[in-house]
Order: structure tokens, then sequence, then C-alpha cells
């Protein structure tokens, strides 16, 4: 339990040690005495977001720190499951809110994060504030706090996964039985778009081979004289090339050799430059175009198929390969429309074999919140009793509904305020006080169910 609080430079405190006893404390005072300024020094210590107004004026931090003793041992192995020691069963928390903003958690002297300190102290503490109340009046509520009572957050986990897909199987299955007319409609625009592609017979990588073409077709005259003249200069000149200049010279050095050391080797040397030049003579000749046929009619032809992928391109995408993709996505979806039939049925299987393990999970968790039902029911009474409400019937009516998000239960608080009166739905005849003194009795028991070991009644009363 919270054994003693220290607040420093919070709102108007400077420094205030609160040391509680066992069993119940009260702690009262005028408007403006300071009672909600503890509630949220323990609000910074519970790790949650405040302003850094708190801080008192003048200050540049503020401090709060708790001890608590005497824990449950399975507070204490859930600490050390996290990999926290709890020696003697306590435990110090502490955090620190700077006037930048930043703020500094620890326990027992270690620092901790914010996340983890949110997740320690709500094993500590638990606050019912003025509004909880306000709750009782939404319906939603009531399932969300018998889940809280009964554990079933496992159970709902495994629900929620089953759910999930059976709702997207629907949903492919509502996909797949549309309106035939549309379906026929669409399958008439995937064919054609299909027929659109195919007839260009497209390869990807084309559009850039027909681009190179066209540009040398464009310079065809220019590229034949300069291939032209490259040859004629290495070997096919009719006077002079290099090529002969280049054989009289090897011819020069082979008369040498007798008589001039390394001559031989000049000559091999110049004799693979007379190859590789030959070799360049032949490629540079392969330049030219040897073709007859006009290079317009060419760049005519290369035109038309540029002008026609580029239609192809305004309609179906950037480039050729996002024209095939387009067609094979098309391709895929006619296939799924024309074979709907077989989906269907495979979808519908699929929804049928969901639907029964869907069910299964829906029913593990109506029987886990009808036990609990019960459980609180005969609890909450007692409760009621204690509260001066000996008179007032409560019961925690879990009926049947058509699978949701949270299972197949419709859950609903029902009261009777008068002996022999009917258990009617509470959000229509509880009066605030009676509001007030159940949700306190329902946190009560659910308090004493989790083993939170300190619990805060903010206002209570109201």
């Amino acid at each position: 339990m919270l054994r003693s609080l220290h607040i420093e430079n919070i709102a108007v405190i400077k420094s205030l040690d609160l040391d509680f006893g066992d069993g119940f404390s009260v702690l009262t005072g005028e408007t403006g005495a300071g009672k909600s300024i503890i509630i949220d020094s323990i609000n910074l210590l519970l790790g949650n977001r405040v302003s850094r107004e708190l801080i008192r004026s003048g200050e540049s931090f503020a401090t709060v720190s708790a001890v608590f003793e005497d824990l449950p041992e399975h507070i204490c192995r859930e600490l050390s499951d996290m990999g926290f020691s709890c020696e003697d069963r306590t435990l110090m928390l502490r955090r620190t809110l700077h006037a930048d903003g930043r703020s500094q958690s620890r326990l027992n002297g270690q620092a901790i994060t914010q996340g983890v300190q949110k997740s320690i102290a709500n094993l500590l503490i638990n606050i019912h504030g003025q509004s909880n109340s306000q709750k009782l009046l939404q319906k939603s509520e009531h399932r969300t706090l018998l889940d809280a009572y009964a554990h079933s957050a496992e159970a709902i986990d495994a629900y929620s996964v089953l759910y999930d897909e059976l709702k997207k199987v629907r949903k492919k299955i509502s996909a797949v039985t549309d309106d035939e007319a549309e379906k026929l409609r669409l399958s008439e625009i995937l064919r054609f778009q299909i027929s659109d592609i195919n007839a260009l017979k497209l390869k990807d990588g084309e559009e850039e081979i027909l681009l190179r073409d066209r540009d040398r077709l464009q310079h065809a005259e220019q590229i034949n004289r300069q291939a032209d003249l490259c040859y004629r200069a290495l070997r096919g000149g009719e006077k002079v090339s290099a090529m002969s200049l280049l054989s009289r010279a090897e011819a020069a050095l082979a008369a040498l050799e007798p008589f001039v050391e390394g001559a031989d080797q000049l000559r091999e040397r110049l004799g693979s430059v007379i190859s590789e030049i030959e070799d360049i003579a032949e490629y540079a000749l392969s330049y030219a175009d040897p073709d007859s046929e006009d290079p317009t009619a060419k760049i005519d032809r290369i035109e038309g198929r540029l002008e026609a992928i580029s239609k192809l391109k305004r309609k179906y995408g950037s480039s050729i390969a996002e024209i095939l993709a387009f067609r094979d996505k098309a391709l895929a979806r006619l296939d799924e429309i024309e074979n709907s039939n077989a989906l269907l049925e495979q979808l519908q299987k699929q929804e049928r074999e969901l639907l029964t393990r869907t069910e299964a999970a829906a029913r593990i968790l109506t029987d886990k919140r009808k036990e609990a039902a019960k459980e609180i029911t005969a609890a909450v009474t007692d409760a009621l009793c204690y509260l001066d409400m000996p008179k007032v019937r409560f019961e925690v009516a879990v009926m049947p509904c058509e699978l949701g998000e949270k299972g197949a239960d419709d859950v609903e608080f029902m009261i009777a305020t008068n002996p022999g009166e009917p258990l009617l739905p509470m959000i229509k005849i509880a009066s605030g006080g009676e509001l007030s003194r159940i949700m306190l009795a329902l946190k009560s028991v659910i308090n004493d169910r989790d083993g939170i070991p300190t619990v805060i009644y903010d206002e209570v009363d109201t």
C-alpha cells in the first residue's frame, strides 16, 4: 500500500510529507485547501502527462516520491518479471518535472522510462475520478467493466483475430458477388485494354532501341561519309593510306633485322599495330548503312511505331514496362471475374470455416462473461448493502447478439430500486446518487479482484 508521499514545489506546496496508516484514510477540506493538488501530484507520479504550470512559481523543478510497503506477492512477481527487485515487498517511486518540460523517473533509485513508470504505477494505485460515474450512462462501458472484472483480454484478443479475418473474407465475397451487369461491363473494358496493348506486340526496352535507330538514320549521310573517310584513311585509299605506309615500315624493319639487334621485336610490335588498324578500319566501315532503302521511309516507320507506343503510354503507363504491367494486372482481374464462381465457392468455404472458429471463440468469451456476471452481481449487491442501498437489486445481464467487434454478447447493468419492481436498464432509472454508489461498489469489487493495493476515490460522494 502507499505508505508515504513526498511533494515538493507543486502549485502552492513548497514541501509536504504525508504518511498513511493501514486501512481507510480520508482527506477533507474546503474548496481551495489543496486536495486536488495532491491528486495532481499522484497523477505526475503515475507517469501521466501534466502541464509545466504545475511547478510552483519561481522554482525550476517539481518532485513527487512515494514509498509503497507490504506489496502483494503477485505484484512483486510482476515487478520481478519486468527486471526490478522488490526486497522486503517495499519500493520507492519518484518523478521530477523540470521547467523546460523534461522529466526523470526512478524506481528504487534506478532510472526508468515514463512508459515503464506508468506500467508499474498502474499496478500500485488506481484513481476513481469525479467523472467516472457518468460512464455508467454509456451502455458500452458496462461490457468494458465486466471484461475488466473477468480478465477477458486474452479471450478478446483471440476472438478479435478470427473476427477480423472473417470480415476480410466477407468483404472479398461481397466484391466477387457484385452486380452481374457491372462485372460484364468491367470484363468488356478489360478485354479491350488487353487487346489494345497486345496488338502492338511490345517488347520491354524497345522504345530506347527505336529512338537510337531514328537518331542514327536522321544522321545517316554524315555517318556514312565519316565512316567511309575513316576507312579510306586507314586502309582503302587509292594512292596512300595508313595501312600502306605501315606495311612499308614493316618491310623496312624486316630488312634491318640482319644488321640491327632488336629490329625483329620492333617489327613484331608494328605487326600488332597493323592488325589493330585493320580491325578499326573494318569496324568503321560497318557503321555505314549499306542498305539501299531510303532512310526517310525507315524513319517514317519508326516514327509511326513511336507514336503508337506514345498513345498507349498516355492510357496505360509512362513506360513500356508500366504498360506491360498494366496488361498483366488486367489479365489477372479478367481471370478473376471469369472464374468468379470457383473463387466464390472457395471464399464461401473459407467463410464457413472461419465462422465456426469465430463462434467457438465467442462462446469462450461468453462463458467467461456469464461466470463473471454472476460473481460481480453478488459482490456488487453486497457492496450496495454496505452503502445503505439494501433494497436495490442489481444484476449484470449478458444477452446474445450478432457477432461484433467484442464478441456475441450484449451486456447491460440492470437495477430495481424498490422491492417488487422488475429489473430495468440502470441507465434509464438510476439517479445521480445511485450511479455514484453503484460505481463505487463496482470499482471496489474490480479493484479487489485485481489486487491493486491503493485505491483513491476523488470526491466519490458527488
